[in-house]
Protein backbone atom coordinates (compact mmCIF):
# COMPACT_ATOMS: atom_id res chain seq x y z
CA UNK A 1 0.00 0.00 0.00
CA UNK A 2 1.32 3.46 -0.92
CA UNK A 3 0.97 6.76 0.93
CA UNK A 4 -1.28 7.95 -1.90
CA UNK A 5 -3.63 5.00 -1.31
CA UNK A 6 -3.56 5.51 2.48
CA UNK A 7 -4.67 9.12 2.12
CA UNK A 8 -7.83 7.86 0.41
CA UNK A 9 -9.10 6.11 3.55
CA UNK A 10 -12.15 7.60 5.31
CA UNK A 11 -10.18 8.36 8.47
CA UNK A 12 -7.71 10.51 6.48
CA UNK A 13 -10.08 12.22 4.07
CA UNK A 14 -9.95 15.40 6.18
CA UNK A 15 -6.14 15.33 6.24
CA UNK A 16 -4.05 17.72 4.16
CA UNK A 17 -0.78 16.91 2.38
CA UNK A 18 1.51 19.90 2.94
CA UNK A 19 4.90 18.62 1.73
CA UNK A 20 6.70 15.66 0.15
CA UNK A 21 4.47 15.32 -2.91
CA UNK A 22 7.18 13.28 -4.67
CA UNK A 23 7.02 10.63 -1.96
CA UNK A 24 3.41 9.59 -2.39
CA UNK A 25 4.47 6.25 -3.86
CA UNK A 26 6.40 5.30 -0.72
CA UNK A 27 5.26 1.97 0.66
CA UNK A 28 3.28 1.95 3.93
CA UNK A 29 3.97 -1.21 5.92
CA UNK A 30 2.58 -0.19 9.34
CA UNK A 31 1.35 2.75 11.41
CA UNK A 32 3.16 3.87 14.59
CA UNK A 33 2.27 6.53 17.19
CA UNK A 34 5.23 8.29 18.84
CA UNK A 35 5.22 11.44 21.01
CA UNK A 36 8.76 11.73 22.31
CA UNK A 37 11.86 13.71 21.44
CA UNK A 38 14.16 12.19 18.80
CA UNK A 39 11.83 9.44 17.54
CA UNK A 40 14.22 8.28 14.77
CA UNK A 41 15.72 5.32 16.72
CA UNK A 42 12.21 3.95 17.31
CA UNK A 43 10.87 3.94 13.77
CA UNK A 44 11.19 1.28 11.09
CA UNK A 45 11.20 1.50 7.27
CA UNK A 46 7.73 1.86 5.78
CA UNK A 47 6.00 3.15 8.91
CA UNK A 48 3.39 5.92 8.80
CA UNK A 49 4.38 7.96 11.88
CA UNK A 50 1.53 9.63 13.79
CA UNK A 51 2.29 12.35 16.34
CA UNK A 52 0.47 15.11 18.24
CA UNK A 53 3.59 17.28 17.95
CA UNK A 54 3.86 17.48 21.73
CA UNK A 55 7.62 16.82 21.56
CA UNK A 56 8.17 18.30 18.10
CA UNK A 57 11.29 20.54 17.90
CA UNK A 58 10.64 24.27 17.72
CA UNK A 59 13.82 25.46 16.01
CA UNK A 60 14.10 25.48 12.21
CA UNK A 61 17.46 23.66 12.16
CA UNK A 62 16.21 21.02 14.60
CA UNK A 63 13.16 20.48 12.43
CA UNK A 64 15.31 20.01 9.30
CA UNK A 65 17.60 17.61 11.15
CA UNK A 66 14.69 15.54 12.43
CA UNK A 67 13.09 15.30 8.95
CA UNK A 68 16.43 14.16 7.48
CA UNK A 69 16.87 11.53 10.20
CA UNK A 70 13.37 10.16 9.81
CA UNK A 71 13.68 10.03 6.02
CA UNK A 72 17.02 8.22 6.35
CA UNK A 73 15.29 5.57 8.47
CA UNK A 74 12.91 4.86 5.56
CA UNK A 75 9.79 6.38 7.06
CA UNK A 76 6.79 6.31 4.70
CA UNK A 77 5.12 9.54 5.92
CA UNK A 78 4.49 11.71 9.00
CA UNK A 79 1.00 12.60 10.19
CA UNK A 80 0.73 15.57 12.58
CA UNK A 81 -2.44 16.19 14.62
CA UNK A 82 -3.22 19.91 14.42
CA UNK A 83 -3.74 22.41 15.94
CA UNK A 84 -3.80 21.30 19.61
CA UNK A 85 -0.08 21.39 20.43
CA UNK A 86 1.35 22.53 17.09
CA UNK A 87 -0.52 24.80 14.68
CA UNK A 88 1.09 23.28 11.59
CA UNK A 89 4.35 21.91 10.20
CA UNK A 90 6.94 24.66 10.17
CA UNK A 91 8.27 26.11 6.92
CA UNK A 92 11.70 24.55 7.53
CA UNK A 93 10.19 21.10 8.05
CA UNK A 94 8.10 21.43 4.89
CA UNK A 95 11.04 22.60 2.83
CA UNK A 96 13.27 19.75 4.03
CA UNK A 97 10.48 17.20 3.48
CA UNK A 98 10.11 18.39 -0.11
CA UNK A 99 13.84 17.86 -0.60
CA UNK A 100 13.70 14.40 0.94
CA UNK A 101 10.45 13.36 -0.77
CA UNK A 102 8.94 12.57 2.64
CA UNK A 103 5.16 13.25 2.75
CA UNK A 104 3.99 15.48 5.62
CA UNK A 105 0.28 15.23 6.41
CA UNK A 106 -1.69 17.53 8.74
CA UNK A 107 -4.59 15.68 10.40
CA UNK A 108 -7.50 17.36 12.23
CA UNK A 109 -6.93 16.83 15.96
CA UNK A 110 -10.42 15.43 16.54
CA UNK A 111 -9.72 12.35 14.38
CA UNK A 112 -8.60 9.58 16.78
CA UNK A 113 -5.27 7.98 15.97
CA UNK A 114 -6.86 4.64 16.89
CA UNK A 115 -9.26 5.01 13.96
CA UNK A 116 -6.40 5.79 11.57
CA UNK A 117 -4.20 2.92 12.75
CA UNK A 118 -7.15 0.52 12.59
CA UNK A 119 -7.89 1.50 8.99
CA UNK A 120 -4.25 1.27 7.95
CA UNK A 121 -3.54 -1.98 9.75
CA UNK A 122 -6.68 -3.65 8.46
CA UNK A 123 -5.79 -2.70 4.87
CA UNK A 124 -2.14 -3.71 5.29
CA UNK A 125 -3.02 -7.10 6.76
CA UNK A 126 -5.62 -7.70 4.04
CA UNK A 127 -3.06 -6.75 1.40
CA UNK A 128 -0.49 -9.07 2.95
CA UNK A 129 -3.03 -11.87 3.04
CA UNK A 130 -3.83 -11.38 -0.65
CA UNK A 131 -0.10 -11.24 -1.41
CA UNK A 132 0.49 -14.51 0.44
CA UNK A 133 -2.46 -16.17 -1.26
CA UNK A 134 -1.34 -15.00 -4.69
CA UNK A 135 2.25 -15.97 -3.95
CA UNK A 136 1.16 -19.46 -2.94
CA UNK A 137 -0.99 -19.73 -6.06
CA UNK A 138 1.99 -18.75 -8.22
CA UNK A 139 4.19 -21.27 -6.44
CA UNK A 140 1.59 -24.00 -7.02
CA UNK A 141 1.16 -23.09 -10.68
CA UNK A 142 4.92 -23.03 -11.30
CA UNK A 143 5.33 -26.37 -9.55
CA UNK A 144 2.45 -27.78 -11.58
CA UNK A 145 4.02 -26.44 -14.78
CA UNK A 146 7.30 -28.12 -13.89
CA UNK A 147 5.49 -31.36 -13.05
CA UNK A 148 3.41 -31.48 -16.23
CA UNK A 149 5.99 -29.95 -18.58
CA UNK A 150 9.17 -31.43 -19.94
CA UNK A 151 11.46 -28.39 -20.22
CA UNK A 152 12.17 -24.86 -19.06
CA UNK A 153 10.00 -23.43 -21.85
CA UNK A 154 6.92 -24.71 -20.02
CA UNK A 155 8.12 -23.00 -16.86
CA UNK A 156 8.86 -19.74 -18.70
CA UNK A 157 5.38 -19.71 -20.24
CA UNK A 158 3.79 -20.40 -16.86
CA UNK A 159 5.76 -17.66 -15.08
CA UNK A 160 5.21 -15.05 -17.80
CA UNK A 161 1.51 -15.82 -17.97
CA UNK A 162 1.08 -15.57 -14.20
CA UNK A 163 2.73 -12.15 -13.83
CA UNK A 164 1.97 -10.75 -17.32
CA UNK A 165 5.60 -9.97 -18.10
CA UNK A 166 8.22 -11.06 -20.62
CA UNK A 167 10.60 -13.66 -19.18
CA UNK A 168 13.86 -15.29 -20.23
CA UNK A 169 15.87 -18.12 -18.71
CA UNK A 170 19.59 -18.01 -19.49
CA UNK A 171 22.65 -19.98 -18.45
CA UNK A 172 25.44 -18.16 -16.55
CA UNK A 173 27.16 -17.29 -19.86
CA UNK A 174 24.01 -15.63 -21.24
CA UNK A 175 22.90 -18.46 -23.55
CA UNK A 176 19.12 -18.43 -24.00
CA UNK A 177 17.45 -21.50 -22.48
CA UNK A 178 13.77 -20.54 -22.65
CA UNK A 179 11.57 -17.46 -22.96
CA UNK A 180 8.03 -16.12 -22.82
CA UNK A 181 6.92 -13.09 -24.82
CA UNK A 182 4.22 -10.83 -23.33
CA UNK A 183 2.37 -8.30 -25.46
CA UNK A 184 5.41 -7.30 -27.52
CA UNK A 185 7.18 -6.33 -24.31
CA UNK A 186 10.74 -6.15 -25.62
CA UNK A 187 13.62 -3.70 -25.81
CA UNK A 188 16.67 -3.77 -28.13
CA UNK A 189 18.61 -6.06 -25.79
CA UNK A 190 15.78 -8.60 -25.53
CA UNK A 191 15.20 -8.62 -29.30
CA UNK A 192 18.87 -9.35 -29.90
CA UNK A 193 18.85 -12.06 -27.22
CA UNK A 194 15.89 -13.81 -28.84
CA UNK A 195 17.31 -13.43 -32.35
CA UNK A 196 20.75 -14.87 -31.54
CA UNK A 197 19.73 -17.11 -28.58
CA UNK A 198 22.44 -15.31 -26.63
CA UNK A 199 22.43 -12.25 -24.38
CA UNK A 200 24.56 -9.52 -26.03
CA UNK A 201 28.05 -9.05 -24.63
CA UNK A 202 27.34 -5.37 -23.96
CA UNK A 203 25.05 -6.41 -21.09
CA UNK A 204 27.75 -8.41 -19.33
CA UNK A 205 30.26 -5.60 -19.87
CA UNK A 206 27.92 -2.88 -18.59
CA UNK A 207 26.85 -4.81 -15.50
CA UNK A 208 30.38 -5.92 -14.72
CA UNK A 209 31.69 -2.37 -15.04
CA UNK A 210 29.22 -1.18 -12.39
CA UNK A 211 29.77 -4.16 -10.11
CA UNK A 212 26.19 -5.36 -10.59
CA UNK A 213 27.21 -8.61 -12.24
CA UNK A 214 29.11 -9.66 -9.15
CA UNK A 215 26.14 -8.66 -6.98
CA UNK A 216 23.82 -10.82 -9.08
CA UNK A 217 26.19 -13.79 -8.90
CA UNK A 218 26.51 -13.44 -5.14
CA UNK A 219 22.82 -12.80 -4.47
CA UNK A 220 20.34 -15.44 -3.36
CA UNK A 221 17.31 -13.36 -4.39
CA UNK A 222 16.09 -10.95 -7.08
CA UNK A 223 18.25 -7.96 -8.04
CA UNK A 224 16.73 -4.93 -9.77
CA UNK A 225 18.56 -3.61 -12.83
CA UNK A 226 17.69 -0.01 -13.64
CA UNK A 227 17.08 1.05 -17.24
CA UNK A 228 20.17 1.81 -19.35
CA UNK A 229 18.94 3.65 -22.45
CA UNK A 230 22.46 4.01 -23.81
CA UNK A 231 22.61 0.25 -24.50
CA UNK A 232 18.90 -0.29 -25.19
CA UNK A 233 18.16 -1.92 -21.83
CA UNK A 234 14.89 -1.24 -20.02
CA UNK A 235 14.38 -1.91 -16.31
CA UNK A 236 14.20 -5.55 -15.25
CA UNK A 237 14.76 -7.94 -12.38
CA UNK A 238 17.24 -10.81 -12.48
CA UNK A 239 17.17 -13.73 -10.07
CA UNK A 240 19.97 -16.32 -9.88
CA UNK A 241 19.23 -20.03 -10.23
CA UNK A 242 21.44 -21.91 -7.79
CA UNK A 243 22.31 -25.49 -6.98
CA UNK A 244 24.06 -25.15 -3.66
CA UNK A 245 26.90 -22.69 -4.26
CA UNK A 246 26.85 -23.24 -8.03
CA UNK A 247 25.20 -20.65 -10.27
CA UNK A 248 23.46 -22.63 -13.01
CA UNK A 249 21.29 -19.95 -14.62
CA UNK A 250 19.44 -16.64 -14.42
CA UNK A 251 15.77 -15.65 -14.59
CA UNK A 252 15.24 -12.26 -16.26
CA UNK A 253 11.87 -10.49 -15.93
CA UNK A 254 11.13 -7.26 -17.80
CA UNK A 255 9.37 -4.46 -15.96
CA UNK A 256 7.35 -2.92 -18.79
CA UNK A 257 4.77 -0.25 -17.92
CA UNK A 258 3.68 -1.78 -14.60
CA UNK A 259 6.26 -1.34 -11.85
CA UNK A 260 7.63 -4.38 -10.08
CA UNK A 261 5.89 -5.43 -6.90
CA UNK A 262 6.75 -7.73 -4.03
CA UNK A 263 4.66 -10.37 -5.80
CA UNK A 264 6.90 -10.20 -8.89
CA UNK A 265 9.97 -10.68 -6.70
CA UNK A 266 8.41 -13.69 -4.99
CA UNK A 267 7.40 -15.14 -8.35
CA UNK A 268 10.99 -14.75 -9.57
CA UNK A 269 12.28 -16.56 -6.47
CA UNK A 270 9.73 -19.37 -6.88
CA UNK A 271 10.64 -19.75 -10.56
CA UNK A 272 14.36 -19.83 -9.76
CA UNK A 273 13.78 -22.52 -7.14
CA UNK A 274 11.66 -24.67 -9.47
CA UNK A 275 14.17 -24.16 -12.30
CA UNK A 276 17.00 -25.27 -9.99
CA UNK A 277 15.07 -28.43 -9.13
CA UNK A 278 14.45 -28.99 -12.83
CA UNK A 279 18.15 -28.62 -13.64
CA UNK A 280 19.15 -30.92 -10.79
CA UNK A 281 16.58 -33.46 -11.88
CA UNK A 282 17.70 -33.34 -15.51
CA UNK A 283 21.30 -33.84 -14.46
CA UNK A 284 20.35 -36.85 -12.37
CA UNK A 285 18.23 -38.33 -15.12
CA UNK A 286 20.89 -37.77 -17.77
CA UNK A 287 23.38 -39.68 -15.63
CA UNK A 288 21.00 -42.53 -14.92
CA UNK A 289 19.70 -42.78 -18.47
CA UNK A 290 23.20 -42.86 -19.86
CA UNK A 291 24.01 -45.68 -17.44
CA UNK A 292 20.88 -47.62 -18.36
CA UNK A 293 21.29 -47.13 -22.10
CA UNK A 294 18.10 -45.15 -22.72
CA UNK A 295 19.72 -42.20 -24.44
CA UNK A 296 19.94 -43.72 -27.92
CA UNK A 297 16.23 -44.39 -28.18
CA UNK A 298 15.40 -40.96 -26.76
CA UNK A 299 17.60 -39.29 -29.40
CA UNK A 300 15.66 -41.23 -32.06
CA UNK A 301 12.37 -39.94 -30.66
CA UNK A 302 13.39 -36.33 -30.23
CA UNK A 303 15.67 -35.88 -33.24
CA UNK A 304 14.51 -33.68 -36.10
CA UNK A 305 16.30 -35.46 -38.94
CA UNK A 306 17.34 -39.02 -39.78
CA UNK A 307 20.82 -38.72 -38.33
CA UNK A 308 22.80 -41.75 -39.52
CA UNK A 309 24.47 -42.36 -36.17
CA UNK A 310 21.19 -42.20 -34.30
CA UNK A 311 19.50 -44.64 -36.69
CA UNK A 312 22.49 -46.96 -36.51
CA UNK A 313 22.46 -46.97 -32.70
CA UNK A 314 18.71 -47.64 -32.79
CA UNK A 315 19.30 -50.55 -35.20
CA UNK A 316 21.80 -52.00 -32.76
CA UNK A 317 19.15 -51.77 -30.03
CA UNK A 318 16.77 -53.75 -32.25
CA UNK A 319 14.83 -51.05 -34.10
CA UNK A 320 13.50 -51.98 -37.55
CA UNK A 321 13.39 -48.75 -39.63
CA UNK A 322 11.26 -50.47 -42.28
CA UNK A 323 8.59 -51.58 -39.83
CA UNK A 324 5.48 -49.80 -38.62
CA UNK A 325 5.38 -48.80 -34.96
CA UNK A 326 3.47 -46.69 -32.51
CA UNK A 327 4.88 -44.91 -29.45
CA UNK A 328 3.15 -45.18 -26.09
CA UNK A 329 3.92 -43.14 -22.97
CA UNK A 330 3.23 -44.53 -19.52
CA UNK A 331 2.47 -41.60 -17.19
CA UNK A 332 3.27 -42.40 -13.57
CA UNK A 333 1.33 -40.31 -11.00
CA UNK A 334 4.39 -39.21 -9.02
CA UNK A 335 5.20 -35.59 -8.05
CA UNK A 336 8.28 -33.95 -9.52
CA UNK A 337 11.11 -33.91 -8.85
CA UNK A 338 10.89 -37.65 -8.26
CA UNK A 339 11.63 -38.88 -4.78
CA UNK A 340 13.67 -42.03 -4.34
CA UNK A 341 10.42 -43.99 -4.11
CA UNK A 342 9.12 -42.31 -7.27
CA UNK A 343 12.33 -43.11 -9.12
CA UNK A 344 12.13 -46.76 -8.07
CA UNK A 345 8.47 -46.92 -9.12
CA UNK A 346 9.39 -45.57 -12.56
CA UNK A 347 12.14 -48.18 -12.88
CA UNK A 348 9.69 -50.94 -11.94
CA UNK A 349 7.34 -49.77 -14.71
CA UNK A 350 10.22 -49.76 -17.21
CA UNK A 351 11.22 -53.25 -16.07
CA UNK A 352 7.68 -54.61 -16.54
CA UNK A 353 7.47 -53.08 -20.02
CA UNK A 354 10.83 -54.55 -21.03
CA UNK A 355 9.74 -57.98 -19.83
CA UNK A 356 6.35 -57.73 -21.54
CA UNK A 357 7.89 -56.81 -24.89
CA UNK A 358 10.55 -59.49 -24.59
CA UNK A 359 7.87 -62.06 -23.82
CA UNK A 360 6.21 -61.17 -27.11
CA UNK A 361 9.56 -61.67 -28.85
CA UNK A 362 10.04 -57.96 -29.47
CA UNK A 363 13.19 -56.04 -28.65
CA UNK A 364 12.31 -53.57 -25.85
CA UNK A 365 12.98 -50.00 -26.96
CA UNK A 366 12.13 -47.53 -24.23
CA UNK A 367 13.35 -44.45 -22.43
CA UNK A 368 12.51 -42.75 -19.15
CA UNK A 369 12.14 -39.03 -18.51
CA UNK A 370 10.69 -37.31 -15.45
CA UNK A 371 7.62 -39.38 -14.50
CA UNK A 372 7.19 -40.84 -17.99
CA UNK A 373 8.27 -44.06 -19.67
CA UNK A 374 8.08 -43.89 -23.47
CA UNK A 375 8.27 -47.18 -25.36
CA UNK A 376 7.94 -48.50 -28.88
CA UNK A 377 5.05 -50.84 -29.72
CA UNK A 378 5.14 -52.75 -33.03
CA UNK A 379 1.89 -52.47 -34.97
CA UNK A 380 -0.47 -55.27 -34.04
CA UNK A 381 0.41 -55.38 -30.34
CA UNK A 382 -2.60 -54.92 -28.06
CA UNK A 383 -1.72 -51.89 -25.90
CA UNK A 384 -4.61 -52.72 -23.55
CA UNK A 385 -2.86 -55.98 -22.67
CA UNK A 386 0.38 -54.05 -22.10
CA UNK A 387 -1.42 -51.65 -19.74
CA UNK A 388 -2.99 -54.52 -17.80
CA UNK A 389 0.45 -56.12 -17.46
CA UNK A 390 1.62 -53.04 -15.54
CA UNK A 391 -0.71 -54.02 -12.70
CA UNK A 392 -1.15 -50.39 -11.63
CA UNK A 393 -4.54 -48.86 -12.53
CA UNK A 394 -3.29 -45.37 -11.58
CA UNK A 395 -0.86 -45.31 -14.53
CA UNK A 396 -2.22 -43.71 -17.71
CA UNK A 397 -1.12 -44.85 -21.15
CA UNK A 398 -0.94 -42.30 -23.99
CA UNK A 399 -0.78 -43.94 -27.41
CA UNK A 400 0.15 -42.42 -30.77
CA UNK A 401 -0.84 -43.86 -34.14
CA UNK A 402 1.19 -46.47 -36.01
CA UNK A 403 3.57 -45.05 -38.62
CA UNK A 404 6.42 -46.44 -40.68
CA UNK A 405 10.11 -45.62 -40.39
CA UNK A 406 12.06 -43.29 -38.15
CA UNK A 407 10.03 -40.24 -39.14
CA UNK A 408 6.92 -42.18 -38.30
CA UNK A 409 8.27 -43.02 -34.84
CA UNK A 410 8.90 -39.34 -34.16
CA UNK A 411 5.43 -38.44 -35.43
CA UNK A 412 3.81 -41.08 -33.21
CA UNK A 413 5.84 -39.81 -30.23
CA UNK A 414 4.59 -36.24 -30.78
CA UNK A 415 1.04 -37.54 -31.07
CA UNK A 416 1.37 -39.34 -27.74
CA UNK A 417 2.94 -36.24 -26.15
CA UNK A 418 0.05 -34.09 -27.37
CA UNK A 419 -2.25 -36.10 -25.10
CA UNK A 420 -0.39 -35.07 -21.93
CA UNK A 421 -2.60 -32.02 -21.43
CA UNK A 422 -5.82 -33.85 -22.34
CA UNK A 423 -7.46 -34.78 -19.04
CA UNK A 424 -10.24 -37.31 -18.57
CA UNK A 425 -10.84 -40.54 -16.65
CA UNK A 426 -9.78 -42.83 -19.50
CA UNK A 427 -6.54 -44.58 -18.55
CA UNK A 428 -5.64 -45.62 -22.12
CA UNK A 429 -5.79 -42.51 -24.29
CA UNK A 430 -5.40 -43.14 -28.03
CA UNK A 431 -4.61 -40.27 -30.35
CA UNK A 432 -7.38 -41.27 -32.76
CA UNK A 433 -10.03 -41.48 -30.04
CA UNK A 434 -9.13 -38.13 -28.52
CA UNK A 435 -8.80 -36.26 -31.82
CA UNK A 436 -12.40 -35.10 -32.30
CA UNK A 437 -12.96 -34.12 -28.63
CA UNK A 438 -9.73 -32.13 -28.68
CA UNK A 439 -10.83 -30.39 -31.90
CA UNK A 440 -14.13 -29.46 -30.26
CA UNK A 441 -12.19 -28.12 -27.25
CA UNK A 442 -10.26 -25.76 -29.53
CA UNK A 443 -6.91 -27.59 -29.63
CA UNK A 444 -5.09 -26.09 -32.66
CA UNK A 445 -2.67 -29.01 -32.95
CA UNK A 446 -5.53 -31.50 -32.89
CA UNK A 447 -7.35 -29.43 -35.52
CA UNK A 448 -4.40 -29.68 -37.92
CA UNK A 449 -4.01 -33.40 -37.24
CA UNK A 450 -7.74 -33.95 -37.79
CA UNK A 451 -7.69 -32.29 -41.23
CA UNK A 452 -4.51 -34.14 -42.19
CA UNK A 453 -5.94 -37.45 -40.95
CA UNK A 454 -9.13 -36.96 -42.95
CA UNK A 455 -7.66 -35.72 -46.25
CA UNK A 456 -3.98 -36.65 -46.03
CA UNK A 457 -4.27 -39.59 -48.44
CA UNK A 458 -5.54 -37.22 -51.15
CA UNK A 459 -2.58 -34.86 -51.01
CA UNK A 460 -0.18 -37.04 -52.98
CA UNK A 461 -2.81 -38.13 -55.52
CA UNK A 462 -3.35 -36.59 -58.88
CA UNK A 463 -6.58 -34.64 -58.69
CA UNK A 464 -6.53 -34.89 -54.91
CA UNK A 465 -7.43 -31.24 -54.41
CA UNK A 466 -10.45 -31.65 -56.69
CA UNK A 467 -11.68 -34.68 -54.75
CA UNK A 468 -11.16 -32.82 -51.45
CA UNK A 469 -13.19 -29.87 -52.76
CA UNK A 470 -15.97 -32.20 -53.90
CA UNK A 471 -16.19 -33.86 -50.47
CA UNK A 472 -16.26 -30.54 -48.64
CA UNK A 473 -18.93 -29.10 -50.93
CA UNK A 474 -20.98 -32.26 -50.52
CA UNK A 475 -20.77 -31.84 -46.75
CA UNK A 476 -21.64 -28.12 -46.91
CA UNK A 477 -24.87 -28.86 -48.83
CA UNK A 478 -25.94 -31.36 -46.19
CA UNK A 479 -24.98 -34.22 -48.55
CA UNK A 480 -27.50 -33.09 -51.15
CA UNK A 481 -26.31 -34.60 -54.46
CA UNK A 482 -28.24 -32.23 -56.77
CA UNK A 483 -27.21 -29.04 -54.90
CA UNK A 484 -23.58 -30.18 -54.86
CA UNK A 485 -23.56 -30.72 -58.64
CA UNK A 486 -25.15 -27.32 -59.18
CA UNK A 487 -22.75 -25.54 -56.81
CA UNK A 488 -19.73 -27.17 -58.47
CA UNK A 489 -21.14 -26.70 -61.96
CA UNK A 490 -20.52 -30.32 -63.00
CA UNK A 491 -22.63 -33.08 -64.53
CA UNK A 492 -24.16 -35.50 -61.98
CA UNK A 493 -22.22 -38.39 -63.51
CA UNK A 494 -18.96 -36.47 -63.07
CA UNK A 495 -19.82 -35.74 -59.46
CA UNK A 496 -20.72 -39.40 -58.86
CA UNK A 497 -17.37 -40.52 -60.31
CA UNK A 498 -15.37 -38.07 -58.17
CA UNK A 499 -17.18 -39.05 -55.00
CA UNK A 500 -16.62 -42.73 -55.67
CA UNK A 501 -12.96 -42.08 -56.41
CA UNK A 502 -12.55 -40.11 -53.17
CA UNK A 503 -14.18 -42.93 -51.19
CA UNK A 504 -11.77 -45.45 -52.74
CA UNK A 505 -8.68 -43.38 -51.94
CA UNK A 506 -9.77 -42.58 -48.37
CA UNK A 507 -11.39 -46.00 -47.77
CA UNK A 508 -14.56 -44.40 -46.41
CA UNK A 509 -18.29 -44.75 -46.97
CA UNK A 510 -20.35 -41.62 -47.38
CA UNK A 511 -23.43 -43.29 -45.88
CA UNK A 512 -21.51 -43.77 -42.60
CA UNK A 513 -22.85 -41.22 -40.02
CA UNK A 514 -19.41 -40.88 -38.40
CA UNK A 515 -17.78 -40.08 -41.76
CA UNK A 516 -20.47 -37.52 -42.49
CA UNK A 517 -19.96 -35.88 -39.10
CA UNK A 518 -16.21 -35.64 -39.65
CA UNK A 519 -16.62 -34.15 -43.12
CA UNK A 520 -19.07 -31.54 -41.88
CA UNK A 521 -16.81 -30.72 -38.95
CA UNK A 522 -13.83 -30.36 -41.32
CA UNK A 523 -15.87 -28.06 -43.57
CA UNK A 524 -16.82 -25.84 -40.61
CA UNK A 525 -13.18 -25.71 -39.41
CA UNK A 526 -11.85 -24.75 -42.84
CA UNK A 527 -14.58 -22.15 -43.31
CA UNK A 528 -13.76 -20.67 -39.91
CA UNK A 529 -10.03 -20.54 -40.66
CA UNK A 530 -10.72 -18.96 -44.06
CA UNK A 531 -12.92 -16.24 -42.55
CA UNK A 532 -10.83 -15.64 -39.40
Amino acid sequence: MTVREALGFDSLRGARLVAGLNGLEREVRWAHVIDMPDPAPWVRPGQFLLTTGFAWPAGAQDQRSQIRDLSAHGLAAIGLAVPRYVEEFGAAARDEADKQGLPLVEIPFDIPFAQITEDLHRAIIAEQYVLLERSEAIHRELTRAAASGTNLSDLARALGGLIDRSVTFEDPAGKLLAFHEHAMQADAVRRETLEHAQSPAVIQESLERDGLLESVRASSGPVRIEARPEIGLSARVVCPIRLGDELVGLVWIMEGEAKFSELDNRAAEHAALVAALHVAHQRELATMESRLGYASFLSLLEGEEDDAQTVERARLLGFDPDGSHRVAIAVIPEPLPLTREGFLRRERVASVLRHRLQTGRHRPLLTTNLNFVAFLVPEGIDVSAVWRALGDPAIALLVGRAHAGTRGVRKSYKEAQSLLGYRDDVMIKRFDDALVPRVLMGDAGAREAFIDDLFGALQARKGGDVMKSVLLTYARTGFNFRQTAQRLGVHPNTLRYRLNRAMEVLTIRLDDPDVRFRLQLAARILDFLHNA
